[in-house]
């Protein structure tokens, strides 16, 4: 069981950039933490460094959640310790360039990473956490998840269904006393481009948030009983407008006949 009050925070993607600095923030919270993530020496010198800066437990499980074996190896320590309450959803890789210039092979692990990896540890806490009548599970995905003409179709359509996937379990599990978020970043500062060979400097500096800003920002979201977090984004009444506008669709999305502009006639 957790030392802490709080529980454990399970972090994925935690030995760099966001999820890094997620265990950095939750450990000053006073949660004990469960690092998750390929690089096991980075994981276990963050877990140290934690540990002593902060004075509280920290485990770690190196797991390469493209390898489905892996992702249930996750689920299984999820399901197994009831010290769990918190699930961070970070593990994600980005695209290495425009979609059709990319490799169709690192497109699919993309997929294998940021959605069934993502959708079954998201789906696994849910179901724990609905059982315990209390938990949360914070969900990273993306502001091109609303603008998938400027980005890689690939990368955005991942983010898309994270938010998609936070906005139903919500639905399901949120009256079951069960916290739910999305958190939309724009550009951030961390690895993730470095390593698909690219570059920040082709972007305008005003562009770039922090990494630790980002975070701190998704955490106050959080604080606020926020669904949707974009930390970068100055006004609500945008996104609750953009909301009502979405909700305004759905009593015309299913009829039993074509609407009239396409003049089909009735069967």
């Amino acid at each position: 069981m957790s030392a802490s009050t709080l529980g454990t925070a399970l972090v994925t993607g935690a030995s760099s950039g966001i999820g890094a600095t997620y265990a950095d923030r939750l450990a000053r919270r006073g949660y004990d933490l469960l690092l998750v993530a390929r690089d096991a020496s980075r994981l276990n010198a963050l877990a140290a460094k934690l540990s002593a800066e902060q004075g509280g437990k920290v485990d770690v499980l190196p797991a390469d959640l493209t390898r489905r074996e892996d992702v249930r190896k996750v689920e299984q320590r999820l399901r197994d310790d009831e010290a769990i309450t918190l699930l961070v959803n970070n593990a994600g890789i980005g695209p290495k360039g425009a979609l059709l210039d990319d490799d169709i092979d690192y497109l699919e692990t993309m997929i294998e990473l940021n959605v069934v990896a993502a959708n079954r540890l998201a789906v696994a806490a849910a179901q724990i956490f609905a059982g315990r009548g209390k938990g949360a599970v914070v969900n990273i995905a993306s502001v091109v998840a609303f603008i998938p003409e400027r980005f890689n179709g690939t990368y955005s359509a991942t983010k898309a269904f994270v938010l998609n996937l936070t906005h139903a379990l919500h639905a399901e599990a949120g009256t079951r006393g069960v916290k739910f978020q999305a958190v939309l970043p724009g550009l951030t500062r961390t690895e993730i481009f470095e390593r698909a060979g690219r570059s920040f400097d082709h972007f305008p500096p005003s562009m770039v948030m922090d990494v630790t800003d980002m975070v701190d920002a998704a955490l106050a979201g959080f604080d606020q009983g926020e669904l949707i977090t974009i930390p970068s984004l100055p006004e609500i009444a945008d996104f609750d407008a953009f909301t009502a506008a979405r909700h305004g669709l759905g009593p015309n999305l299913s009829h039993d006949r074509p609407a009239p502009r396409y003049g089909i006639s009735r069967a």
